[in-house]
C-alpha cells in the first residue's frame, strides 16, 4: 500500500508540473497573441489610410499621377 501512495504522489507531482509549464505556455502565447494584434491593428490603419488617398500607392504616387518616365 505504501508503495502505491509514493506511486501516487509521484504522478501528481509531474502533473503539477505539467500544468504549470502549460500555464507558463499559455501566457507566452497569449502575450504574443496581445502583440500580433496591436501589429495587425496599425497594418490595418496604415491600409485604410492609403486607401482613403492618405499615403498614395507604395512608390509614393498618388493614382492619377503619371510616373516621371512619360
Amino acid at each position: 500500500m505504501n508503495e502505491s501512495i509514493k506511486h501516487l504522489e509521484e504522478k501528481i507531482a509531474h502533473l503539477e508540473r505539467h500544468v504549470t509549464e502549460q500555464d507558463k505556455a499559455m501566457l507566452e502565447f497569449a502575450d504574443e497573441l496581445a502583440a500580433i494584434r496591436r501589429e495587425l491593428k496599425v497594418w490595418r490603419a496604415r491600409a485604410e489610410a492609403r486607401g482613403a488617398g492618405g499615403g498614395g500607392d507604395a512608390g509614393g504616387l498618388e493614382r492619377d499621377e503619371r510616373p516621371p518616365h512619360y
